[in-house]
């Protein structure tokens, strides 16, 4: 059989870029992506190229990663696409800390052309998910009530410890902020009670509110950075998770039980 012939693309649809970035970004999304089929048009990244930003975005209808960087973007290269997860998972796996990527798409199309330092090269082309993606930016809130700074790794090892505790039936975990200190509290009739205090810098009044532990977990796990920020609006509004820097992470409460 022969090999089918490789897709053209228009020489203006493209970016370069470094491959350790775009590696990065893929890392900071790539784990909010659906996986319900029923909704396919969330079923991969959302690709934004225009303004000389490259923004990324991926969802699953409770929680939205969202990360941006800016690129050299001519005004006729600029456009918006839906590259499938399993052609993400593919670049996660390709992409290297060294050399640059360069990336072609068009109407239903996409072409990933990866070169390291020493001149080898790997080409992946992909078909895209087609569809509107929705709107993503009426998701994220408006202006925060609260911005707590939280030192990412000690926040992180405290929710998987509360995780423990959490069971199919009772799968939240309780925030609760108070003067200098948030409690985390998760509890499950089968399997127990957990609780646990940080020291944090909180001065507003006391707030509970609750999430799914593993959304927050995955996200945290996602970043590098040491300290990130938790932001609040009240206990019914999604909760937004910040670093210095282009990241924006937005995940739906659950309701206190």
């Amino acid at each position: 059989d022969e090999f089918p012939p490789l897709p053209k693309f228009k020489d203006d649809k493209k970016v370069a870029l470094q491959q350790e970035n775009v590696r990065a970004m893929l890392k900071k999304t790539s784990f909010a992506v659906s996986t319900d089929e029923s909704r396919y048009v969330l079923n991969g990244i959302f690709i934004s190229l225009k303004d000389n930003k490259m923004t990324l975005v991926a969802t699953d209808g409770r929680r939205l990663a969202l990360v941006d960087e800016e690129v050299d973007i001519s005004e006729k290269s600029s456009g918006e696409f839906i590259v499938p997860a399993k052609a993400v998972n593919e670049l996660n796996r390709l992409l290297q800390d060294k050399g640059d990527v360069e990336i072609k798409f068009g109407e239903n199309q996409a072409s990933f052309s990866l070169k390291d330092d020493k001149g080898f090269s790997v080409l992946l082309v992909t078909k895209l998910i087609e569809g509107n993606y929705p709107n993503y930016r009426q998701v994220i809130p408006g202006e925060a009530k609260e911005r707590i700074p939280l030192v990412r790794e000690e926040f992180l090892q405290a929710l998987r410890r509360a995780e423990i505790m959490t069971s199919e039936k009772a799968n939240s975990v309780k925030l609760t902020f108070g003067k200098n200190n948030l409690a985390i509290t998760a509890n499950s009739p089968e399997v127990g009670e957990a609780r646990e205090t940080l020291a944090v810098n909180y001065k507003g009044k006391e707030m509970a509110i609750a999430f799914n532990p593993r959304y927050l977990i995955d996200a945290l796990s996602a970043l590098a950075e040491d300290e990130v920020f938790f932001e609040l609006i009240d206990e019914l509004s999604p909760g937004v998770l910040k670093i210095n820097g282009p990241f924006l992470y937005v995940v739906m409460p659950m309701r206190l039980s």
